[in-house]
């Protein structure tokens, strides 16, 4: 018996390279998170909560990141503002497809807003991974890009000063490639399974949870739309078309068999 080719894993797996920021302060609220004036983590929300707890916590709408509750913050577990680090709460299933290999549904109903599953792996920096050819299994964290509006990526926060806030500490990163990136290429779980699609029903949203750190933020796919059993899951890979190079700098070409009627065709 060999080595097996994928480890499941529950949760991300930190590479040696990476240094994870010590535990954030927290929220000094008791039991849970009602008062979003007094609420420290709702005040880096720009002074709301991002769900309501509607079928067990659902997100209202996507945002530059999500500020969760995390260690060392006074509520229970319990609390709404911890709505992503609840673990799988619906069935889900890898099947196999015709066209586009591995596939994800779910045998439940799955709410609009509601998390589905987080992207694990193992978290590394995005130049130490570059080498690894033929693996299509590597996210990168482009929160940091995403609030800047840099590249393909669109920016979400119509709060100009929040986002401007956001940013404070991060002045000169102005790159478009990511510094971080999960690579579930040999270790991950469900969430490597689920096609890109054109026109998909899930999201992906940046989370922060124990630390504050933007470019090392988790990584969560949201239901875009009340999404029916057995329908496939999938979310927008977020390619530029032709931005993947093979290992002699030539642009590398994906068709898209999502069959969504706004297919671009390509997935890059």
């Amino acid at each position: 018996m060999g080595e097996p080719v994928f480890l499941y894993t529950l949760s991300l797996k930190v590479a040696k390279s990476v240094a994870i920021p010590a535990n954030a302060s927290g929220c000094k609220c008791k039991g849970k998170c009602i008062d979003p004036k007094t609420c420290e983590c709702a005040k880096r929300n720009g002074s709301e909560f991002p769900y309501v707890a509607k079928d067990g916590g659902r997100l209202i709408e996507a945002k530059d990141v999500v500020f969760e509750c995390g260690p060392n913050c006074g509520c229970d577990p319990g609390c709404v503002n911890r709505t992503s680090q609840k673990g799988l709460r619906y069935r889900l299933e890898v099947f196999r497809t015709a066209k586009k290999g591995w596939a994800v549904r779910s045998w439940d109903f799955i709410p609009s807003g509601a998390p589905v599953c987080e992207y694990t792996g193992i978290l590394g920096r995005a130049d130490d991974v570059d080498s690894v050819s033929e693996n299509n299994y590597i996210f990168e964290i482009d929160c940091l890009q995403t609030i800047k509006g840099l590249g393909v990526r669109e920016r979400r926060s119509q709060n100009v000063a929040y986002a401007a806030n956001l940013l404070d500490n991060y002045d000169g990163q102005d790159s478009e490639a990511p510094e971080f990136c999960i690579d579930a290429g040999s270790t991950g779980n469900v969430a490597r399974f689920i096609n890109h699609c054109c026109e998909p029903n899930l999201f992906v949203q940046c989370v922060l949870s124990t630390h504050h750190d933007l470019r090392l933020a988790r990584v969560v796919l949201f239901a875009a739309d009340n999404i029916p059993p057995l329908q496939e899951l999938t979310y927008d890979y977020g390619y530029a078309l032709d931005s993947v190079l093979d290992s002699d700098g030539k642009i590398k070409q994906m068709a898209c068999y999502c069959g969504a009627s706004g297919c671009r065709k390509r997935m890059f």
